[in-house]
């Protein structure tokens, strides 16, 4: 009987601390948010979604290399001359077009690793939330603001300028070879022709 008595009183002993958390909660009065009406105040220095500024993106790469799990895929094209890609607004000119950048939100870990480094602060974490799709491919944001064609645009205008100029650097190097025979037969035709002025 003492025993049985013993182990009773433990039983209740610890099921009053467990509930010891949910009694005090019997006289504070609950306090439910109406959402998504009325929307939780968020932290000062939260880190939810990403997005990207593409006006001062410059093509760096930085962020891309930055990222830890690798949700960031960037691909950029070299600008041909005479293209004005204009300037960033902190004063850095553009020189490359971003036809890639590509951010995959469900591998993103919430780091902030990537916003650091970007030099012209076109990258940074937003209040956003809410984002959660049925899909996982929807998860993947792109921020290019160039249309389809005009990505095929930049990238057949850069190769067409590099088939040119390799074209020039061929008929520079085809000139220049031709030029050292020609002089090399003038050299060989004048010390021809010494041996035969000594004579007279």
């Amino acid at each position: 009987m003492k025993n049985y008595i013993l182990k009773f009183w433990q039983v209740f002993f610890t099921i009053m601390i467990g509930m010891k958390v949910t009694f005090r909660h019997l006289f504070i009065p609950a306090v439910t948010i109406q959402y998504p009406t009325v929307r939780p105040e968020m932290p000062q220095r939260e880190r939810n979604r990403l997005y990207v500024n593409m006006d001062d993106c410059i093509g760096c790469l930085q962020c891309e290399r930055a990222c830890p799990v690798n949700c960031i895929e960037i691909e950029t094209v070299k600008s041909i001359p005479g293209e004005d890609l204009g300037i960033t607004s902190n004063g850095k000119k553009k020189a490359l077009w971003v036809t890639k950048f590509d951010i995959d939100i469900a591998k993103c870990c919430y780091c902030e690793l990537c916003v650091f480094p970007c030099p012209t602060d076109c990258i940074y974490m937003t209040d956003v939330y809410e984002f959660s799709e049925f899909e996982r491919d929807k998860l993947v944001y792109d921020f290019v603001t160039l249309t389809p064609n005009e990505k095929v645009e930049k990238k057949k205008n850069y190769e067409e300028l590099m088939i040119k100029k390799e074209a020039e650097k061929a008929a520079a190097a085809k000139k220049k070879a031709e030029e050292e025979v020609a002089k090399k037969k003038d050299d060989e035709n004048k010390t021809d022709d010494k041996p035969e002025e000594n004579k007279e």
